[in-house]
């Protein structure tokens, strides 16, 4: 593979660039000819997909930000066209290209009405996530935050069930709020940079060199957290993630919750940590968002314990378990932060499995009711399975991809507060409860008339559920090479947070320990 690639200076202008020419000769295909626009899209995105797969192989995980790209953007502002990545954001990077594909692929017969701005919207979307997780600027981070906000809400609003414009709206707002709020931020930390610097610049790097008053470092920590914590969401930022996944079309939901939730939590790891590092160990910060976490891991498992909508349940388990993410996270160790960054690509797969099964479901019977389901084994055994494999998967059994980061979040959480471990415990209980008592109301017991006819998954919808089920397995089997891409990244933010923490700790810190580079070839 190393030699089918041998150069890849401008590799992940290659991945963000491929959904927009997608975009672009969508455009030129006639409305009339709803296959020519299917195929197309669906070539696209795979397309997209499959050029992020020489990432991997050529990524060296002893290295710090690789395929790095930097050009003039606007010379008057200190912005740049600044792109680079680390085995975290690689992650995000083929997670967002693989489900990305998987959206489009499962739309196929669902969308019957104006598919060309559909599939159109959906590679515009591609390509500001994409961008969302490469970005090394600031200014162009921004751009392509809120690139992601306008083709999401078209998806929601036009394709969407019944209330689609209530929830459309109500995202819409909330995330509106949270980017202006977050934008105030990044200038605030722009222009002291400038007072301390005589230099304007939204390059991440050269920010981290700003020392910000406590004070104004608080209140854009703050800032920051209006804007991410909205995005993830958390509590008590929440309330628009319900009605956006359960209004919103299967693959709006699937893209939703997989890899735009983790835009969010990208950030603080990105740039509240690495920028503000005073407030972000600060204990009453920390405490606050603990506690913040926590909440949202019981609360969105108890709600989903009383859900009779089918999608909604899966909506709330969103928020249960992106609050395992956020604690992990807010751990300030190894553990934590690397078990974050790998459950946040464990949400993506487990959710994403969760939603298409709904999806699944609802073309077949068009209801969304728990109580209309009932013994779908019997006229759908291959279904029954792979939801059976998702929820496992979502509970975090052992032999699956959601054990190993839920364990790893726990073993971080334990190194803190034994009452941190106690609820995060609670909340793999209460997961695991309402994601059995799902299963067992919808798949098993008698089968009504109405459910008796149902079709069994057909060979597209196998194939958009095989590649999940198998990273599913991978994760939760062999774990180690993905522990070793976001072995450096989870290191660095810790010694940023807290200087000196594995020397203290008596731990090896993969930043400075020199050891003998494998070669450039596929660390996984």
């Amino acid at each position: 593979m190393v030699l089918l690639f041998p150069h890849m200076d401008h590799w992940l202008s290659v991945v963000l660039l491929t959904p927009l020419a997608g975009f672009l000769i969508l455009l030129l295909i006639p409305s009339s000819r709803p296959n020519a626009i299917r195929w197309w899209a669906n070539i696209a995105s795979f397309a997209g997909f499959l050029v992020t797969l020489p990432l991997i192989f050529r990524f060296d995980r002893t290295r710090d930000f690789q395929f790095v790209e930097k050009l003039e953007w606007i010379p008057s502002l200190g912005a740049s066209y600044h792109l680079g990545i680390d085995g975290y954001s690689l992650l995000l990077v083929v997670l967002t290209g693989l489900l990305g594909f998987i959206s489009i692929l499962s739309s196929w017969r669902v969308i019957q009405h104006r598919l060309k701005e559909y599939y159109a919207n959906f590679l515009i979307l591609q390509v500001g996530m994409l961008g969302v997780f490469m970005a090394l600027d600031f200014l162009l981070f921004f751009v392509f935050w809120e690139l992601t906000l306008v083709p999401m809400y078209f998806i929601i609003a036009i394709w969407g069930a019944e209330r689609r414009v209530y929830a459309a709206f109500k995202f819409i707002i909330y995330t509106l709020i949270g980017s202006v709020l977050m934008l105030l931020g990044i200038l605030a930390l722009y222009f002291e940079h400038y007072r301390q610097f005589q230099r304007l610049t939204f390059d991440i790097f050269e920010l981290m060199r700003t020392d910000l008053p406590p004070g104004m470092e608080w209140w854009v920590f703050w800032a920051f957290f209006v804007g991410f914590a909205v995005k993830v969401p958390m509590f008590p930022l929440h309330t628009w993630l319900p009605d956006a996944h359960t209004e919103a079309p299967t693959a709006g939901s699937v893209i939703l919750a997989s890899v735009l939730l983790k835009m969010g939590t990208y950030g603080f790891l990105r740039f509240s940590l690495p920028l503000l590092p005073e407030a972000s160990r600060h204990p009453a910060i920390v405490n606050a968002m603990a506690v913040l976490s926590i909440i949202a891991i019981v609360y969105g498992a108890l709600v989903c314990l009383m859900q009779k909508d089918w999608k909604k349940l899966i909506a709330y388990s969103s928020i249960s378990h992106l609050g395992f993410c956020t604690l992990g996270i807010f751990t300030l160790n190894p553990a934590g932060i690397a078990g974050s960054m790998l459950q946040q690509i464990n949400h993506g797969i487990s959710t994403g499995m969760l939603f298409l099964i709904v999806g699944v479901a609802y073309e077949r019977r068009h209801t969304r009711l728990i109580a209309a389901y009932g013994g779908l084994l019997k006229a759908m055994p291959i279904f029954t399975i792979v939801f059976f494999i998702a929820a496992l998967s979502s509970m975090g059994m052992p032999g699956l991809n959601g054990f190993i980061g839920e364990i790893t979040i726990l073993q971080g959480a334990y190194q803190v507060s034994l009452n941190w471990a106690f609820w995060v415990v609670v909340g793999i209980a209460l997961g695991a409860a309402y994601l059995i008592w799902l299963f067992q109301r919808t798949m098993l017991g008698e089968i009504s008339p109405e459910n008796m006819g149902l079709a069994d998954l057909n060979a597209r919808e196998i194939a958009y559920f095989a590649p999940l089920i198998l990273w599913a397995f991978w994760i939760g089997l062999y774990p180690r090479p993905f522990f070793l891409l976001l072995e450096r990244p989870a290191a660095q933010i810790v010694e940023r947070v807290q200087p000196g923490y594995h020397a203290k700790h008596g731990l090896r810190n993969p930043i400075t320990t020199t050891t003998a580079a494998p070669p450039a070839g596929n660390p996984i």
